[in-house]
């Protein structure tokens, strides 16, 4: 198996892209807004809820993040690659803010 660059597929990766297929799939037979509200609302609740609420939400959109980039990481460019990084890095370093003002 490879990707569309031509490079090897790590065991890891393929294993992962198989296990997500069925969850992607369900994804795209949502409407198009669904997967930009699910993280629209989880933003929203990790910066305005309580703290026991606030942090497992802003936690739980960075892993939404980062899977959702590993999934695309091979067909991203270099700059893409960046904000996807510092996107996750912001939502984990404001989880952390929230705990340490607390």
């Amino acid at each position: 198996m490879s990707s569309s660059s031509s490079q090897p597929v790590s065991p890891l990766r393929a294993r992962i892209t198989k296990a997500s297929y069925p969850v992607v799939a369900r994804l795209h037979g949502m409407p198009k807004l669904t997967l930009p509200a699910i993280t629209l609302v989880l933003a929203l609740i990790g910066v305005f809820a309580p703290l026991p609420a606030g942090v497992p939400a802003l936690l739980l959109l960075a892993l939404l993040l980062c899977w959702l980039g590993f999934l695309s990481w091979p067909v991203v460019t270099t700059g893409q690659r960046a904000i996807r990084i510092f996107s996750v890095l912001v939502i984990v370093l404001f989880a952390v803010k929230r705990i340490a003002d607390s």
